[in-house]
C-alpha cells in the first residue's frame, strides 16, 4: 500500500515501527507519559501506575512534565541511537491534556529529526487536527471500538464532552461521530492514520469488519485489531479474551478492506525501545523528581565465547518466516556454526490455538511452548507478545521478530545475538 502514501510521508513510514512491520526490528519508539487526564472511561481500562511487569495501554511508572520529557529524550537518545519516533499515548488521552501540546512544541524544536506520533480516543480530535498539524504531528492513532452507538454503550461507562457527562447510547453516538470526523480530517490534513480496535468477543467483535470498512473509506491507512486484556478492577475484568484463531480469522476478513497491523505489542504509555524489546524499566530510574540523568559505572556484558548456536524458526513451509510465536504447532530447528547452517528437523509444540490470548491458560500455553524449545539460543517468528518474550528469556532464549527467508533470518538472529552479548552499556 506504499503507493497510496505521499513520498515524503513514506520516508517516515519506513522508520516507524508501529505502522511498518519491517521497521519494528530496526527502529525504536519512545512514549512520553505526559497526559494523565482522560475524558472517557473504557470498560477495559485501568490506568495503574508503577507496574513495570505489565505491558498494556494506560500503564506507566511515572508522569512527566513537558520539560522533564524533553530531558529524558536527551538521555535515552544517547543509549538508544536507533530511536526514530516520539509518541504520546497517555496514560490518559493526550488531547484531554494541554501538556501534550507543550510537549510536542518542545520536542519539535529540539529534536526536529524525530517523527512525532500521537494516540487518542478521538473525542477531541476534530477541533485539534490543525493544531497538531502545525506542531508537526505526522502519525495519528484513533481507537474506534464500534460504529453503532448501541455497541459503543457497552464498551464505555461514560464520556465527558464540553463539560457534560454522557452515558449509554448518547455517549456512544457523540464519541463515534467525533472519531469518524477526526479520522477524516486527519487524513485530509496529510497525516497517516491508524485505527486501533479492542476485540471483545461477546461485545463488539461482530462489528469490527464494519469499523475496518468505514475507517478505510475515511482515509485511514491501517487498522490494528487488539485482543481484550481482562484487567482486574474494570467492568470487563471477567470477560474472556479472544483466541488467536478468532483474532486471525477477523484480521483475514478485514484484510481486503484495509491493511492489517499484526505485530502490535499493546505498549505501555512509557514504552521505550524496539517493539519487541521494551526497555522502559531500564529508564524508569529517570523519574519525575530527577534533576539529572542517573550515573554509575559502565555495565559490561561479556561474550560467552560460544560459536555454536541453535535457532528455532516459526515457518509454515520451512522456507519463509511467516508465523507468529503462538500461531504454530512446530518450529524448524537449525544449528549455526561459523556461518554454516545445518537443519536439525522440527520441534513439536502444543500451540493450543483455541486458548484465549490472555489469562492463566494463555500463560501456561506460552510456558509450555518455551519448555519444548529449551536448549535453543534464539527463537525467530513474525511476532511475539511480551509474555512470550519473558517465557523464552526465563529459559535463556532470545526472541527475534524477523520476516522473510528462513536461512537469512536464522543468520540475522545469530548476528544480533552475538552483538547483544558483546555490547557495553555506559
Amino acid at each position: 500500500m506504499s503507493e497510496e502514501v505521499d513520498p515524503e510521508l513514506q520516508k517516515l513510514l519506513d522508520t516507524h515501527p508501529c505502522y511498518n512491520e519491517k521497521a519494528c526490528s530496526q527502529f525504536a519508539r519512545m512514549h512520553l507519559p505526559v497526559a494523565p487526564a482522560c475524558n472517557i472511561q473504557c470498560n477495559y481500562c485501568n490506568r495503574k501506575y508503577d507496574c513495570t511487569n505489565e505491558s498494556r495501554p494506560g500503564v506507566t511508572s511515572e508522569v512527566l512534565t513537558p520539560e522533564q520529557a524533553v530531558a529524558k529524550i536527551r538521555y535515552v537518545k544517547e543509549k538508544v541511537p536507533y530511536l526514530s519516533v516520539i509518541g504520546i499515548a497517555g496514560p490518559g488521552d493526550p488531547l484531554a491534556n494541554e501538556a501534550t501540546f507543550r510537549t510536542l512544541e518542545l520536542v519539535g524544536k529540539e529534536f526536529p529529526e524525530m517523527t512525532l506520533c500521537l494516540s487518542t480516543n478521538g473525542l477531541n480530535l476534530p477541533q485539534n487536527v490543525q493544531r497538531l498539524k502545525q506542531l508537526g504531528v505526522k502519525f495519528i492513532t484513533v481507537t474506534i471500538n464500534a460504529i453503532n452507538p448501541d455497541v459503543a454503550a457497552k464498551m464505555y461507562s461514560f464520556v465527558v464532552y464540553e463539560g457534560k457527562v454522557l452515558r449509554g447510547v448518547e455517549a456512544g453516538r457523540r464519541l463515534i461521530q467525533n472519531q469518524l470526523e477526526g479520522v477524516r480530517l486527519a487524513a485530509e490534513a496529510g497525516m497517516l492514520v491508524k485505527v486501533n480496535t479492542v476485540m471483545v468477543p461477546e461485545v463488539n467483535a461482530a462489528q469490527i469488519s464494519e469499523v475496518a470498512k468505514r475507517a478505510k473509506e475515511l482515509g485511514a491507512y491501517i487498522i490494528n485489531i487488539m485482543p481484550l486484556i481482562p484487567v482486574p478492577g474494570t467492568n470487563f475484568a471477567n470477560m474472556r479474551a479472544p483466541t488467536p484463531r478468532e483474532r486471525k480469522e477477523l484480521q483475514d476478513i478485514c484484510e481486503p478492506k484495509i491493511k492489517q497491523m499484526r505485530h502490535c505489542r499493546q505498549c505501555r504509555a512509557d514504552a521505550i525501545g524496539l517493539l519487541g524489546e521494551d526497555r522502559s524499566a531500564e529508564f524508569a530510574q529517570f523519574t519525575c523528581a530527577a534533576e539529572e540523568a542517573p550515573s554509575g559505572e559502565p555495565i559490561t556484558i561479556e561474550m560467552e565465547g560460544k560459536t555454536r548456536h541453535k535457532v528455532a524458526v516459526a515457518s509454515s513451509d520451512g522456507r519463509n518466516v511467516d508465523l507468529g510465536f503462538g500461531q504454530t504447532g512446530s518450529f524448524h530447528s537449525f544449528l549455526v556454526e561459523a556461518g554454516n547452517l545445518v537443519q536439525l528437523g522440527k520441534v513439536e509444540v502444543e500451540a493450543k490455538m483455541d486458548t484465549p490470548m490472555m489469562g492463566s491458560a494463555h500463560r501456561e500455553k506460552l510456558e509450555g511452548m518455551a519448555a519444548a524449545l529449551e536448549g535453543h539460543d534464539a527463537i525467530v517468528a513474525t511476532e511475539f507478545g511480551e509474555r512470550a518474550v519473558k517465557a523464552l528469556k526465563d529459559r535463556g532464549m532470545a526472541a527475534y521478530q524477523i520476516t522473510g527467508d528462513v536461512e537469512k533470518a536464522v543468520l540475522e538472529s545469530v548476528d544480533r545475538l552475538y552483538k547483544k552479548r558483546a555490547e557495553t552499556f555506559e
